[in-house]
């Protein structure tokens, strides 16, 4: 399977993986604040549709080799901030909620997880992505965390986080089309 994501349809970016199970343990991975936070942000989450979503990105804090934060990606607090809500919640199957809705940019994820013998599908679709540069963006950073996850579950050494994120985000630049958003 080529881990690179693909563009289903115009603002949308989708990833598969096959991640060790069982789905109740990828789940905890996607819903728990302390094990989310070793693969992609930390932050309380309200599991039931309308319930709030907060997550905090700290990229340093990331269970990975240290290396220096690109400076476009430096900020005064050392913390990203994404706010949204949850637009669809089926445990331990699907987690749907709207991302950067303090923005005014608002998009969605969408997690879902199916059981594939002792293994589990994971499908991580991201829709409504403003642009050409989100789409780039959005896909590289998740390319990198969802590898930052399957590291975490098949309990191996986590890859570094920013030279990872630059190759794939450069990846990305190249492979999604530009008549498909500009």
């Amino acid at each position: 399977m080529d881990d690179y994501g693909v563009v289903p349809e115009t603002g949308t970016v989708r990833f598969e993986r096959v991640l060790p199970g069982p789905i109740e343990r990828v789940w905890a991975y996607l819903t728990e604040s302390e094990k989310r936070g070793t693969w992609l942000a930390s932050g309380p989450m309200d599991l039931r549709v309308g319930g709030r979503v907060d997550l905090r990105f700290r990229h340093a804090d990331l269970p990975s080799p240290a290396e220096p934060t690109p400076e476009r990606s430096q900020n005064d607090e050392g913390e990203d901030r994404v706010s949204g809500r949850i637009t669809r919640c089926d445990p331990p199957h699907l987690l749907s909620y709207t991302w950067r809705e303090e923005a005014g940019d608002e998009s969605e994820v969408t997690f879902e997880l199916t059981p594939h013998g002792e293994e589990v599908r994971l499908v991580l679709t991201h829709r409504r992505l403003g642009d050409r540069a989100a789409m780039v963006s959005v896909a590289g950073g998740w390319h990198t965390h969802l590898g930052l996850l399957a590291d975490r579950l098949n309990g191996l050494a986590p890859r570094p986080f920013w030279a990872t994120h630059a190759h794939v985000e450069a990846q990305y630049d190249k492979r999604l089309p530009a008549d498909r958003h500009d």
